[in-house]
């Protein structure tokens, strides 16, 4: 018999575990909690850097040439736009999973 960490296989191949005590079942409840939280924090992550790298990077042209702001402050918001709908999405995404 396997042991590791105070598991033994018995433990991860039984569908029923002990958690503090009491019998619990684990679902594919359990799993979909976890997808979700996966979908959002991935789906967050990329979009967060995206916007962050727009930001500094239109300031810094901003800073260069501040005759250029009005020039450079519409493309900067709508690429923020874009980069936020991917976080729109993955929160669509996770609100699907079931």
């Amino acid at each position: 018999m396997l042991i590791i960490n105070g598991v033994d296989s018995a433990t991860l191949n039984n569908p029923h575990h002990v958690v503090s005590g009491r019998f619990h079942k684990r679902s594919h409840m359990d799993i979909a909690v976890l997808a979700k939280a996966f979908a959002i924090a991935i789906g967050g992550i990329a979009p967060a850097i995206a916007i962050g790298k727009i930001g500094s990077k239109a300031m810094e042209s901003i800073g260069r040439n501040p005759e250029a702001a009005g020039k450079i402050l519409v493309p900067m918001l709508l690429a923020a736009a874009f980069a936020e709908a991917i976080a729109i999405y993955a929160l669509v995404i996770a609100f699907g999973i079931k």
